[in-house]
């Protein structure tokens, strides 16, 4: 499963993608504003780090100005994937810039026809997003799950992007379905590295060394 990361921090993603933990970022206009930055300047910053899809979110409610939005953003560089919301007029950006061939993540998606019409419409990704439908008191798992089985009924392309993950289990089983992609916060990726168990068995480690009065170096 290749790891996006969820942010428009450099520093937070350099230090990730210095670890060989950055297949791609994802961004949106709340991440923009978290940043500080103007978003031309800091996604082309974050384009020139990573080699991989960095998602840049259009801004626009009609067609026509998505798409617009869409060709000014894949100036920045060739790997930006056009974010367009998963709306009738964000389907009809996503035809027109897919078959221009840019790469194009449609997000927001809860529901399982939305991914279909997606697929249909020429999606790069789709993101469904987990956390928020498990706000909802639905389990965003299951979306997931329901889109993996469509998509392989009939070889769609569409890579399945699951986002707004909150926890690390949330990753876990995403990765047990066969989402193709996940993104998260760099502290939902940092933590994926820790267990208790980890914890205590190291702590029982370094007492039993200092008991030894030894020393590697």
């Amino acid at each position: 499963m290749k790891f996006f990361v969820d942010t428009a921090v450099i520093e937070e993603i350099r230090e990730l993608n210095d670890l060989g933990m950055v297949d791609g970022v994802t961004t949106n206009p709340s991440l923009i504003l978290k940043s500080g930055r103007n978003i031309l300047e800091v996604t082309r910053e974050i384009c020139e780090l990573v080699s991989g899809p960095v998602s840049a979110e259009v801004v626009a409610s009609k067609a026509e100005d998505m798409i617009a939005e869409g060709r000014k953003l894949v100036e920045i560089a060739p790997n930006i994937a056009v974010k367009v919301p998963l709306t009738w007029d964000g389907l009809k950006a996503c035809k027109v810039l897919s078959d221009e061939g840019y790469m194009v993540n449609v997000t927001l998606c809860f529901s399982a026809n939305q991914a279909l019409l997606a697929a249909k419409a020429g999606a790069t990704f789709i993101s469904p997003f987990i956390g928020r439908l498990d706000d909802q008191s639905f389990d965003g798992l299951d979306l997931i799950e329901d889109i993996r089985t469509i998509y392989d009924n009939y070889d769609f392309k569409t890579q399945i992007l699951a986002a707004s993950i909150r926890t690390v289990n949330h990753v876990a089983e995403c990765a047990k379905i066969g989402a193709d992609v996940m993104t998260a916060p760099p502290s939902v990726i940092k933590a994926l590295a820790k267990h208790m168990l980890t914890d205590s068995g190291l702590a029982q480690f370094n007492a039993d060394w200092a008991k030894t009065g030894q020393s590697i170096l």
